[in-house]
């Protein structure tokens, strides 16, 4: 029996408020899964070459802990609304 989905994760600008933006929600939602097909490749390859799925999970969140985005931060801009009409 499969898990059931965790629900869609809601996606924030710095200062708390939700992406509105159609578009800019499915690409986040499109590079989601992408990212979530490579782990779960990964994980089982990890778990049929004799790794624990605790050392795989250990890695990939240290690894996740120490990604930093190369861009500055986006702040809205004084008077801006968001970002509804991209």
């Amino acid at each position: 029996m499969r898990k059931a989905e965790a629900p869609a994760p809601k996606w924030c600008t710095p200062e708390g408020s939700p992406i509105a933006c159609t578009e800019k929600n499915k690409v986040m939602a499109e590079n989601l899964e992408e990212i979530k097909g490579y782990l779960q490749d990964a994980i089982d390859d990890a778990v049929l070459m004799g790794c624990s799925e605790a050392s795989f999970r250990k890695a990939y969140l240290d690894l996740i802990r120490n990604l930093h985005s190369q861009y500055p931060e986006q702040k809205a801009q004084a008077g801006e609304e968001n970002d509804k009409d991209l």
